[in-house]
């Protein structure tokens, strides 16, 4: 009898603490769950951070480049504009070097033209164009003017026809008489230079 009791006794305490177990169990289950979630999170802000300082470099770096490369924009700009200053002052060195044969044959042929008892008074050039020239001068005869005009029509270098736009007479008192006070429109216009002769062509002999 005494044998059965501690039997009832034992089963009767394992089915007491079934229950408690069951809890603990759960208890545990639950730890462990939050634990590995805590550790899951933990490895995200870890991994988070470090793709955030990665970030954050490539930034620095992108930036760094930025002003490097903002600066060298700056001197190509600067470098362009310097190119663009030099190519204006040789364009008009060159302009310069082409224009100074022309006023020197100009001022020659005018002063080849020049008749006598004819002085000229004012040589300017036109705003109309840049090979018109107004010229004005004294003369004592009206024959002088003409001849003047056509001795610049014949030089070849002003273009036809000239134009006298005014003469007028001025008296003078000594000695007492009249000069005739003119202006005149010339367009000047080089000659062009003679072509070259065409090379012959040569002869072919026919057999016989």
């Amino acid at each position: 009898m005494i044998r059965i009791n501690l039997l009832a006794e034992r089963e009767l305490a394992k089915k007491k603490s079934t229950p408690f177990q069951a809890a603990q169990k759960l208890t545990i289950g639950c730890s462990l769950v939050v634990v590995a979630t805590l550790v899951t999170i933990g490895w995200w802000y870890l991994a988070l951070n470090r793709e955030s300082a990665s970030v954050d470099a490539d930034i620095a770096a992108a930036q760094q480049e930025t002003t490097r490369l903002r600066g060298i924009l700056q001197q190509v700009q600067q470098f362009e504009q310097q190119r663009a200053q030099l190519e204006q002052r040789v364009s008009l060195i060159e302009q310069l070097r082409k224009g100074q044969t022309g006023p020197v044959h100009m001022l020659d042929q005018i002063s080849r033209a020049l008749p006598s008892m004819l002085w000229l008074t004012e040589l300017k050039q036109s705003d109309k164009t840049a090979n018109e020239v107004l010229i004005e001068g004294r003369s004592t005869t009206l024959t002088g003017v003409s001849d003047f005009v056509k001795n610049l029509e014949d030089s070849g270098y002003f273009k036809r026809s000239i134009d006298i736009v005014s003469s007028t007479t001025e008296p003078i008192q000594q000695p007492p008489g009249e000069l005739i006070k003119f202006q005149i429109r010339a367009i000047f216009q080089p000659p062009e230079p003679p072509k070259a002769p065409a090379a012959a062509q040569p002869t072919v002999k026919s057999g016989g």
